[in-house]
């Protein structure tokens, strides 16, 4: 399984970026989806989630400003950045939870976390 993330890039205060982030592979199911971020110096944190059901979590330090989808049709997770401020700058790693696949040749079915790669946001003017 793979957690492709993009979208990240410079953005002004105030701006909007779109982050996105495929899961690809033999995958069956996945519980949740998040976002977190991680800024120099600073501990990775949760940005938001969601479930596999669409409920939502976002952290209050985003809340009214980001916000968190899925298409679980094509295991994609999305977050709406919006009134970004210099302090969300950061390298943003999208997570899935509970991620089911199933072994191509024994059929064997597991569960497992992955961690996309990171995509870097910098809000500057």
């Amino acid at each position: 399984v793979q957690l492709q993330a993009s979208g990240g890039g410079l953005v002004q205060p105030g701006g909007s970026l779109r982050l996105s982030c495929a899961a690809s592979g033999r995958i069956l199911s996945i519980n949740d989806m998040g976002w977190y971020r991680q800024a120099p110096g600073n501990e990775r944190e949760l940005v938001a989630a969601i479930t596999s059901d669409g409920i939502t979590n976002h952290a209050d330090s985003v809340k009214g400003r980001f916000t968190i989808s899925r298409d679980n049709a094509k295991n994609t997770v999305y977050l709406e950045m919006n009134s970004l401020k210099p302090e969300d700058a950061a390298v943003y790693y999208c997570n899935a939870r509970g991620v089911k696949t199933r072994a191509y040749y024994t059929g064997r079915v597991s569960v497992n976390d992955y961690w996309g790669q990171g995509t870097l946001v910098t809000v500057s003017s």
